[in-house]
């Protein structure tokens, strides 16, 4: 999984980064996506990344790569986190 979170100041390529990133994972803030991605995957976005931030002046689109491992640490306080504990509760019921 690779968490990608983006700061941008121009509003056109903030969208088209945003578009982006939705074909590839899940928005889960504003400016921060979650993507699980075959290396095949992960190379052809960031190729496309890279070409969009070409014009960008300020900004900055950061990639972690969280193994598996750190994965299943995760935390999430609020909202999402409810839903998720929910989730798991089904998922264990079933």
């Amino acid at each position: 999984m690779y968490l990608i979170s983006y700061d941008i100041t121009d509003n056109r390529i903030r969208g088209k980064i945003a578009k982006e990133l939705s074909g590839y994972g899940q928005r889960v803030q504003y400016s921060v996506f979650e993507c699980r991605l075959t290396e095949q995957q992960y190379k052809e976005l960031y190729q496309k990344l890279v070409l969009l931030m070409r014009e960008e002046r300020e900004g900055n689109v950061r990639i972690y790569d969280i193994c598996g491992k750190c994965e299943r640490k995760l935390s999430t306080i609020g909202i999402e986190s409810r839903k998720m504990a929910l989730d798991k509760e089904e998922l264990i019921i079933i």
